[in-house]
């Protein structure tokens, strides 16, 4: 799809729009793409910023729904020349059941697939995840790989498994024909962690820093280090690959991508450290103030209460075995797949992105005094 002087005339839909990464997505889209003549945004929940998208040139069209009704999908793709899929459950912290998040992330996939094949829409996008590779339950160290390294995936916890098999759905998809007879051409990007403006776990570390009077306190060794991925290029990479998909769709076609850019390798807490030490909090210690054991005893111990009380109300502490291992094993990447397949350079520094960051939170901070 290599840009033209053209009138617009592409239609876009992206499931999951009004999440974290989803608003962040349509935002690039109605910047960065000149051939874009409606954008569709499907969500479960339409957030009110919608409303000043509609001013603009392109026509922006809200659609309220459930990935997990096939007709509801099948109905927003009708007519769309690219679905860029974001919606998902991400929860890692026991918020909702194992078959809600299977329900949603899988069924939910297999739908805009099948929606994408019964109306003739012939490009998708995906947006998996680094948890399909890892880090897995054995605690393996995954140290500055890339989409080839060797690695043992072994996962139990619902929601890896169900971005692991969500992918697998969207690549084997791949080369299926649509209606009309031509090729479904599907690709999948795998972002680290992502943060940025509106990240939900953020705001969590930030308020519970406030609750302990704008401290944190370390848990997991400095060593140990993570890959992160600043939000906006994240939506910067969806739309350069969908932009890229016909044109290239032998190279791209089945492919998948880590996500990465400049943001450097630390480890998580040192990471987020960033962005709220200039927001007025501090992190105690220099190594683990408890033992590990004793964290996988409390981890243990919080998922045992989980259990317990969920017929009686909502327990989702942040740690949890999962969480814990998660945080406790290296996980990072060193690729240049993305630039070499469709051009993929970041497009926000990372003193543009720690910057914009703080900003936010920030403003989070004024609001909540």
């Amino acid at each position: 799809m290599a840009e033209s002087a053209q009138a617009p005339e592409l239609v876009y839909l992206v499931t999951g729009g009004c999440g974290f990464l989803g608003e962040h997505v349509v935002r690039m889209l109605l910047e960065r793409e000149p051939r874009l003549r409606e954008l569709r945004i499907f969500d479960l929940h339409l957030s009110p910023w919608l409303e000043e998208l509609k001013t603009g040139t392109v026509q922006v069209t809200a659609i309220q729904g459930d990935v997990t009704q096939a007709q509801e999908v099948k109905a927003a793709v009708a007519g769309a020349h690219v679905v860029i899929h974001t919606a998902g459950l991400v929860d890692v912290f026991g918020r909702a059941s194992p078959e809600t998040i299977h329900k949603v992330n899988v069924w939910g996939t297999k739908n805009v697939i099948e929606a994408c094949v019964q109306t003739g829409t012939q490009f998708l996008v995906y947006t998996s995840s680094m948890e399909v590779v890892g880090p897995n339950i054995k605690g393996h160290p995954f140290y500055r790989g890339n989409e080839d390294t060797p690695y043992e995936a072994v996962h139990k916890h619902p929601y890896p498994c169900s971005k692991a098999l969500a992918e697998r759905l969207v690549l084997e998809a791949n080369g299926k024909k649509v209606r009309g007879g031509l090729p479904l051409v599907t690709c999948a990007l795998r972002p680290t962690g992502i943060y940025g403006e509106g990240h939900q776990i953020m705001r969590d570390f930030y308020r519970q820093g406030l609750r302990l009077g704008g401290r944190l306190f370390r848990a997991i060794p400095a060593s140990v280090e993570h890959g992160r991925v600043y939000v906006g290029n994240v939506a910067w990479m969806h739309v350069l690959v969908a932009r890229e998909l016909e044109q290239r769709a032998a190279l791209l076609g089945g492919q998948v991508y880590f996500c990465y850019d400049k943001s450097p390798y630390k480890s998580y807490e040192d990471f987020n450290m960033e962005f709220l030490g200039p927001c007025g909090l501090r992190l105690v210690g220099t190594r683990p103030l408890l033992p590990y054991w004793l964290l996988v005893l409390l981890a243990a111990l919080n998922a045992l209460l989980q259990w317990l009380l969920r017929p009686l109300l909502l327990y989702a502490p942040l740690l949890n075995p999962y969480t814990l291992a998660v945080a406790n094993t290296t996980f990072t990447v060193s690729t240049n797949k993305a630039q070499r397949h469709f051009g993929y350079e970041p497009l926000f520094s990372w003193e543009e992105s720690r910057t914009r960051t703080i900003l936010w939170v920030q403003a989070m901070e004024g609001s909540a005094q």
